[in-house]
């Protein structure tokens, strides 16, 4: 087997439009992750020292107290009735994004495909490629919604699992999720709902896929976006039994173990529902005056159906607009082939930033 040929790291690549800016402008205004940039609640902060556990190794599938946290979640804002067995602990979400597919395919060493939307997150695919196995993007249509209908069905039956994003980072869809779940149980392949965005949607509340069952599917969630926690690293996995189980065990042999002190911050978030509200105020807002300030340079930008990314359209192309928008305004943006080659012309915009650097951007446009 040859060694993996690595590409670069996408993000990387903006080095030099963010020099560009800096120079330009005296600083750049980087919109190009969704890094949070607002605290977390204080309680949050408090609990991250108040464990008590640091000295001991903790649960790889998550402590009693987290998983109950878990299970409140999910019924308070969806209705949905958990049993703690089959919630499992993640460090963050990328790290489970990215190590999946490896561990699927020692579960069905047969199944050596990843299935995923041509216009995603690009982790799916490297969590593919990086366990030596197939990715395939499957079409999305007009609206960025993932088609089903588009799956060859060679490639369903060589999949380890489909993966689907509602709200969809970049492009803010809204997921017919029930009928991703009855094309996983109907095709027997795995369906995993990466759904940390949940909370986030702007025409009504976040759906999850076990709304329609836990049969053949999984919910993967995480606290850094809902409660502005990346840096703690803690996330969560729910759903079929058998497959949390096989999650769990196989994890404990990795070492895969979300410290106590981001477990027990995690549990003061998920029982507080009103920091969380009040960041999709804030979100919401500052979305839309970011879209005037696009608009004010000829930039024309829409309100996604959630998510807090502006998925915008670049007639000239995604790397000439990103170029554009940090020369004008000193902003950096990601060029939209980083989530597809379906995305070349289109730019990522992370509105994670604060009210005064949308007013500095709308200062820049006014100029």
């Amino acid at each position: 087997m040859k060694p993996y040929d690595l590409p670069p790291y996408p993000y990387d690549r903006l080095d030099a439009l963010r020099a560009l800016a800096a120079e330009r402008h005296g600083s750049a205004i980087d919109l190009s992750i969704g890094t949070p940039a607002d605290d977390p609640p204080q309680a949050v902060v408090d609990a991250l020292s108040a464990s008590g556990r640091e000295r001991r190794y903790p649960p790889s599938i998550g402590s009693p107290e987290f998983r109950g946290a878990v299970v409140r979640w999910f019924d308070r804002q969806c209705g949905v009735q958990l049993d703690p067995a089959d919630v499992g602990a993640t460090i963050g979400l990328k790290e489970f994004v990215a190590g999946l597919p490896h561990l699927l395919r020692l579960r069905d060493p047969e199944r050596d495909t990843v299935l995923f939307p041509s216009i995603s997150y690009p982790s799916y695919a490297m969590g593919a490629d990086l366990a030596h196995g197939r990715s395939v993007a499957v079409p999305v249509d007009a609206d960025f919604r993932l088609r089903l209908d588009a799956i060859d069905p060679a490639d369903a039956a060589r999949a380890s699992c489909l993966w689907i994003n509602s709200p969809g980072n970049p492009a803010g869809a809204i997921e017919d999720l029930g009928a991703a779940a009855e094309w996983g149980r109907a095709h027997g392949v795995p369906v995993f709902s990466d759904e940390c965005y949940i909370e986030f949607a702007w025409n009504g509340r976040g759906r999850t896929i076990l709304e329609h069952g836990v049969d053949g599917v999984m919910a993967v969630h995480s606290l850094s976006k809902r409660s502005n926690l990346a840096g703690v690293r803690i996330g969560y996995y729910a759903g079929d039994p058998e497959l949390v189980l096989w999650l769990q065990e196989i994890r404990k042999h990795t070492g895969a173990m979300a410290p106590w002190p981001s477990q027990h911050a995690a549990i003061v978030a998920l029982d507080d529902q009103e920091h969380v509200d009040q960041q999709r105020k804030d979100y919401e807002r500052r979305m839309r005056s970011l879209i005037d300030v696009l608009d004010a340079v000829g930039v024309r930008a829409a309100m996604p159906e959630g998510g807090f990314y502006l998925w915008t359209p670049a007639p000239e192309g995604g790397w000439a607009l990103a170029e554009r928008l940090a020369t004008e305004l000193g902003l950096i943006c990601s060029p939209g082939e980083f989530y597809g080659a379906a995305g070349a012309d289109y730019v990522r915009l992370a509105v994670v930033c604060q009210d005064d650097a949308i007013a500095t951007l709308a200062e820049r446009a006014a100029s």
